[in-house]
């Protein structure tokens, strides 16, 4: 039941107006002691010509108040609607009862397809904790999509051309056989070594040049190398949940000619231009953006050019939505890009821009010294949380990988987008406060409440006066539809994140002031019922954060 919708009907019988434009006046009161509805008679006046309070008064009386509603005021020029509380609790139960772990889904997206790129980093070292954040975002957009009923097709694109490419091809050239595991400080090592011998990066054009121009050798070995990393890289992500359908390689762009072809496009727009040390150039300060340089002086491509190339690729190959993730960093190049793709006729992809990670350990281990990787975050919050559950006599690895990832991804996914993200590992892994941990602690509550009682249903009756604690969590749960519309339009996991903690402390404050197992058959019920309701919500609100719940702690 939609109670506004309701309302707007019970309304519109006595002003005979649409009950549509009657819904879009309602809203919820600023002080809820007023009621759970508002609807402001400012708007009606000047139509009705009579003044808001009248107008008010004259739709209290001639409305035929049903059984759920429980009072009706007129104050101010507003007219408050107190729903029956006990109605509304088996109204909101009800709701998620039937539906299920479909409760929130707006299916907007049924029968559409999505292509999203996230992630998209450098085949040239194992990720480190910063690169995990479009990771996460991207995977949390994926899944928040497809709870939404789209098909997603979520694509990497591999950046395998390039000079770190380059470079790390070289300082591998004295292994017979490399491994993951020892890339990264091949790379850091050969950074070094061309920093102290400054002639080792003609070494590294020398190669780059080799592979471009299409020498088979050189082009196997670049292939091995970002092989090796990309499998790496791939299942470090797949250990925490997050999957690609597509593979897609920059190096296609430049054996494909595909950037000639673009190359020749820009240069029919007039914006163009060879610049005096013989580059090709994309003048954009017409759109407010500065120069793009998309080749060498040679005409060989540079990234943006095969980006740009891509992109349009992408373009074609969308149905309905396309999507990027990147770093804020990148704001102004996603610009230029945008701007060139619209130039040659093509719709840019829609971006989710995300800012930086911070770290509050610094005691943490790193390869490299400057970076902290996420496999090794991975396997600390993993081992923290296995001595965490051992302290209770438990020991089980996938419960410690749930609860240790999830506290990293709740940790990521609750701060705004926009904002950056400063990671503490012993709050994120807390039992108490805003962390995964606590959510998911709170499922395992219900879980144990639930045992044993096969005999729920989806038919919610509640008979008996519900306390304040009842009704706060039941309208908690009616919000989350709206949530996930929020979340929806600004693609920030943050408001879905600190939606679950509300939801969890509003259980935790129902679950110490409502006795549950010991009341009643009738009231048990019911409360039972509230509890799965609210089992529901949370693990659907979890699965789109890609956040497992746990069977024990």
């Amino acid at each position: 039941m939609n109670y506004q919708k309701e309302l707007s009907k019970l309304i519109s019988q006595v002003l005979s107006l649409s009950p549509d434009h009657i819904y879009t006046l309602i809203s919820h009161p600023s002080d809820p002691k007023l009621g759970d509805y508002s609807l402001p008679c400012f708007s009606l006046a000047k139509m009705m010509k009579k003044s808001p309070q009248v107008i008010a008064e004259a739709i209290k009386e001639g409305i035929h108040k049903p059984s759920w509603l429980e009072d009706i005021q007129a104050l101010g020029g507003y007219l408050n609607f107190k729903l029956d509380p006990s109605h509304m609790v088996q109204t909101y139960i009800s709701q998620v009862m039937v539906a299920g772990l479909a409760y929130g889904s707006s299916q907007e997206g049924k029968g559409k397809e999505v292509l999203l790129e996230h992630t998209s980093i450098n085949p040239n070292a194992s990720p480190h904790v910063g690169r995990g954040r479009n990771a996460f975002i991207g995977d949390f957009v994926n899944r928040l999509l497809t709870f939404e009923g789209y098909e997603v097709n979520v694509h990497y694109f591999v950046n395998d051309i390039g000079k770190q490419i380059a470079m790390l091809l070289l300082g591998a050239m004295d292994y017979d056989q490399v491994t993951f595991k020892q890339l990264l400080d091949i790379y850091v090592d050969i950074n070094d070594q061309i920093k102290n011998h400054p002639h080792l990066e003609e070494e590294v054009f020398d190669l780059l040049y080799r592979l471009e121009a299409g020498d088979q050798a050189i082009k196997d070995k670049f292939k091995d190398l970002v092989d090796i990393c990309i499998k790496g890289q791939s299942k470090i992500f797949e250990d925490i949940g997050i999957h690609y359908q597509t593979y897609d390689y920059e190096s296609d762009y430049i054996w494909s000619k595909r950037t000639d072809e673009i190359l020749t496009a820009l240069e029919k727009t007039g914006y163009l231009f060879e610049d005096d040390l013989g580059r090709m150039v994309l003048n954009l300060e017409d759109f407010g953006l500065s120069y793009l340089v998309v080749t060498r002086k040679d005409k060989t491509s540079l990234y943006p050019l095969r980006d740009i190339a891509y992109t349009i690729d992408k373009a074609k190959a969308a149905k309905d939505r396309n999507m990027i993730v990147l770093g804020e960093d990148q704001k102004l190049y996603f610009k230029q890009v945008a701007k060139a793709v619209s130039l040659l006729g093509f719709k840019p992809p829609e971006v989710v821009h995300y800012a930086f990670v911070l770290l509050t350990d610094g005691s943490m281990s790193t390869r490299s010294g400057n970076v902290v990787l996420l496999e090794d975050l991975m396997s600390l919050t993993e081992a923290k949380a296995q001595a965490s559950l051992e302290s209770n006599h438990i020991k089980d690895t996938s419960t410690a990988k749930a609860i240790g990832y999830g506290a990293i991804k709740y940790a990521m996914l609750s701060t705004s987008n926009d904002r950056n993200v400063t990671f503490d590992i012993d709050q994120s892994l807390s039992f108490e406060g805003e962390s995964s941990p606590y959510i998911q602690y709170c499922l395992v509550r219900i879980k144990s409440l639930l045992e044993g009682q096969d005999n729920l249903t989806d038919q919610v009756v509640i008979q008996h006066p519900v306390t304040a604690s009842e009704l706060a969590l039941s309208k908690c749960l009616a919000d989350f539809p709206s949530v996930i519309k929020k979340t929806s339009k600004d693609m920030s996991p943050h408001t879905l994140a600190k939606y679950l903690y509300k939801l969890t402390k509003k259980f935790a404050s129902f679950y110490h002031e409502c006795p549950i197992l010991k009341e009643t058959e009738e009231i048990k019920i019911s409360r039972l019922q509230l509890c799965k309701a609210t089992d529901f919500v949370l693990k659907n609100g979890l699965k789109i954060l890609g956040i497992e719940g746990v069977d024990k702690m």
